[in-house]
This record gives C-alpha cells, structure tokens and sequence, in this order.
C-alpha cells in the first residue's frame, strides 16, 4: 500500500506531540507496517526492529492473527465490563499466568506499568494505616531503575532526567545504591550479591524500620543501562526484608512473561516476591494490560469487616476483556514455539556476538544481559570507564539505522550517563536475525568511530 508521504508527515508535525521527543527541528519518522520482527517505514524502507517496538514490548513480533483473531472475538461477545464483574478471559487469563508464578495466587489487572505500580505502592500504604496503624508506609527504591511516569512513580524513580521539573513528589519515598557490576564501588568480589544488597539495609537502619513498608526494585534494571544484579543479591535482599517486616515489590514490567528466557526475571533467583507487577510483555502490544500480582498473604490483608479497609481500588480499562485475551494466546505461542528456550539459546548467541565486538571496538567498555534483554556500554576510555559522550551514542543509534537496525539507547536517564546501547529483540529472532543485529552495530561503531576520530 502506497502512502502520501508528505501529507502524513505534514499532519504528524501539527497534530501529534510524541512520547520522549523533544520537538524543536524534529522530523517525524513513521512506520506502517509490521511482520515478525521486522517494520516497514511510509517510504517503503524496511528495518529489523531489536527494540521490540520501541519499548521492549512485541515479544512475540508483528502480525501475529492468532491474537487478532481471539481478541477480535472477545470483543464481539462481551468487549468491556467493569472489573467489579467477572468475565471469562480474565479468570482463564488469572488461572494461566499464576500458573507461571509458584508462591503467588491474587491477579489485580489495569492497563499500563505504571498503573501497576500505583497499585503496588497503594497496597503498601494501605497495609501500613490499617495493620501498623499509619506506620510502614514508606518505600524504598533503587537507583537507576524506573516503574513509570505518574507523579507517585516518578517518586520512585531513580533517574535524574525523568524526574526532573516534575515535583513536588509524593512523600516518603527513599532511594538505595544500584546493582551496576561493571561500575561497582565493592570491585570483583565473591559475594558482590550480599554487598550490594546490604546496602539496603544501610538505609532502612537511617530511615528507621517502623517507617519502611515496601522495597521496589526492576528485578534487572533497563531503561537505567540493563543492569543484572549479581548472584545472591536478592536472597540477601529477600532476609533483610523479613526481618524488618517488609514487602518485596518485583517490577517486571520490561522483565516478564519470557523476555529473560524464564517465565519472569526474578525467577534465576531463589527467593518469594510479595508482589510482582507487570505490563509490555503480557500482551506483546496487541492489547493495553497491566497486572499487579500478589501472594495470598497480601490479599488476605484486604479481608475487611467494615467499609473502610478493603482495597477500594479501581482502573476503568482493567475491564477490557482485550487485554487478557490477547495475553492468553500470547502465553500459548511461547508455550507452543517454546520462545523461553529460543530466547536463552539466542540470548546467549547475541551476548557472544557482542562480546565478539569488543576485540574490534575499543568503546565498547562493557557487553550484559540475560536472554534477549541486552546492553552495551559506551566508552571514551576502557581503563578509566569514562563513558562516552550521549551525542556520540545518539549517533550510533542512527549510523545503526541507517544500516538497517533498529536499536535502542538509555534516554532520559541520567546525565553523564546516556551512554548504553539497548537491545530487546523479539523472541523469535533466529540466528541469521542475530547475526544480522551485530553487523549493523558493528557497521554503526565503525561509522561513529571513523566520524568522531574515536
């Protein structure tokens, strides 16, 4: 299908006021099509997309009609009723997904991470004023990690440049160091994990016990530079909680329903969530759903004699039935194409590649990740770590797309520090598309390399 180029982009340019754009001199790009993991811009041009969307969320790719087609008929027989009301696909949907989760049994849906967050943040205040009599209700958060863009989410954000001109904040909010490896102020440890767990309680000791109800982390960090905390971390992590009677709140929002090669990231460790929120992955962007997932023991909580304190909650598009029939089918194509499995034997090939790539790229300082869920660090100078500065990474991002990749970089994060490239390529991806994803980085370096003298 043909397009008038320039009338669409005339419109976007007075109409649409895009997501993280600054729109001074900005020239829209446009995309209008979209097959397995690949999208076609409105000048026909097509790019494999390693972003999953952009934000890390078509995990199963484009122009899936298995989900089309279940959605298109859930909405004809029943498309929308109040989620005080049962429907179908939400209790098959519910039945399914905690069948991923051992330990955790209550599914609360909404329609986007940060709404799933507010939620988790709400049962902690609440269980602080009607179990602790109004103690309790502070939350700790980790730097570097972001659980979204409402005023009480960005009170837990631990990323200067989306928190920015945005306060006040929400109060009794506080923040612990980050799980960065490569940066870490402990250096090559064995029990790097306990160390930077410990950290935490550091903080819990200054707050005070009594005041803290919730730790909240992004079981690894993303749009803060795909951070993996080491082994031991949250085991550590999950003791100290409970010997200060607090909640552990998950944020696997860009981490589940498969993108690590486990059903949820927290999963390679060994320890019990209290609660687990989660939104991209769930549907794969075929429908808006979110979901705050707690264990028994959470919800028994809300078991209220009076009008006051049960969970007086609501989220108007959490009654969609969209959004847990689009998620159902999406679990079972990762059931029936076993995507958990693809995504670890790809995962590791990516990080293979990418490490291949610091033998011939001495700005590349540092390759992570776990599964499709990967980032490489930018840098000036390989001995002083001195990241590289964002201009430069920026440029990478379009030398790569130029080459016909699409990939992803920390934005808005935090200054100095923009400097890690992202990658979420669909769960699908096959070695050629991997292959493919590492030439055109590697063409992106070169470019930006012989462009910057670097």
């Amino acid at each position: 299908m043909s397009y008038d180029v320039e009338k669409y982009v005339a419109l976007d340019k007075k109409h649409v006021w895009h997501h993280l754009t600054n729109h001074k001199n900005f020239e829209p790009a446009i995309y209008v099509k979209g097959e397995g993991n690949r999208v076609t811009d409105i000048n026909g041009k097509t790019y494999l997309d390693a972003v999953a969307g952009g934000v890390w969320t078509v995990n199963v790719g484009y122009g899936r009609k298995e989900i089309v087609d279940k959605v298109a008929a859930q909405m004809m027989d029943m498309c929308y009723f109040a989620n005080g009301i049962g429907n179908i696909p939400t209790i098959e949907f519910s039945e399914k997904l905690i069948s991923k989760m051992p330990g955790m049994n209550r599914v609360y849906l909404s329609n986007s991470g940060s709404e799933a967050n507010e939620k988790a943040f709400k049962i902690v205040r609440q269980i602080g004023q009607t179990k602790h009599n109004g103690k309790k209700t502070g939350i700790i958060y980790r730097d570097r990690d972001y659980h979204g863009t409402t005023i009480t989410t960005l009170s837990a954000c631990g990323q200067f440049e989306r928190r920015m001109q945005y306060g006040p904040f929400t109060p009794g909010f506080y923040s612990f160091p980050d799980c960065d490896t490569y940066r870490s102020k402990f250096g090559k440890c064995e029990d790097l994990g306990v160390k930077m767990a410990k950290q935490l309680e550091e903080v819990i000791l200054n707050v005070g016990p009594d005041e803290i109800g919730g730790v909240c982390c992004e079981t690894m960090t993303a749009g803060g530079g795909i951070l993996v905390p080491p082994a031991g971390y949250y085991e550590t992590m999950r003791e100290i909680c409970d010997k200060y009677g607090i909640l552990m709140l998950m944020d696997e929002v860009v981490c589940g329903v498969g993108r690590t090669g486990k059903w949820f990231g927290y999963q390679y460790w060994d320890f019990q969530p209290d609660i687990v929120t989660m939104a991209k992955g769930v549907a794969s962007g075929y429908a808006a759903i979110s979901c705050t997932v707690t264990t028994e023991k959470v919800f028994e909580d809300f078991l209220a004699d009076n009008t006051d304190d049960f969970f007086r909650d609501i989220s108007t598009f959490g009654g969609c039935t969209a959004g847990p029939a689009a998620a159902l089918e999406n679990i079972a194509i990762i059931e029936r194409e076993n995507l958990l499995e693809n995504c670890v034997t790809m995962g590791d090939y990516l990080l293979d590649g990418l490490k291949g790539l610091m033998d011939k790229h001495a700005i590349i300082g540092d390759a992570r990740g776990r599964g499709l869920f990967a980032g490489i660090e930018l840098v000036k100078d390989r001995e002083t770590k001195e990241p590289l500065p964002e201009p430069m990474a920026n440029a990478v991002v379009g030398a790569a797309k130029a080459a016909g990749v699409l990939i992803g970089k920390t934005s808005r994060s935090f200054r100095g520090f923009n400097n890690t490239i992202t990658l979420c390529p669909a769960l699908i991806s096959t070695k050629s598309d991997i292959e493919e994803l590492v030439a055109g980085i590697d063409t992106a370096l070169c470019t930006i390399e012989q462009k910057f003298g670097l």
